[in-house]
């Protein structure tokens, strides 16, 4: 099974809540590259309150567990942009 950017994102809204939310599938950017075969690469721009206070580290950590059943049916790549709701 291949992951799309549509279920990261209703992932993230799931698990988020987030006020907003944006899912790229890059992997045009990387055809050729030896871990494309692996899965797909995607950036992630997400806000939320959950994200309120917390490290990046942390909100990474955050994604991340919302995405846990996706990774491993095709996520080889994941660009994390985790803003709280104070974040411009």
């Amino acid at each position: 099974m291949s992951v799309s950017a549509q279920d990261i994102e209703a992932a993230l809204r799931a698990e988020l809540a987030p006020t907003a939310v944006e899912v790229r599938d890059d992997s045009h950017l990387h055809a050729g590259h030896a871990g494309a075969r692996e899965g797909r690469h995607f950036s992630v721009r997400v806000a939320s309150p959950r994200f309120n206070g917390l490290s990046r580290v942390a909100r990474h950590r955050l994604v991340y567990d919302a995405l846990r059943s996706l990774i491993p049916q095709g996520i080889h790549a994941l660009a994390i942009d985790a803003r709280d709701s104070g974040d411009n």
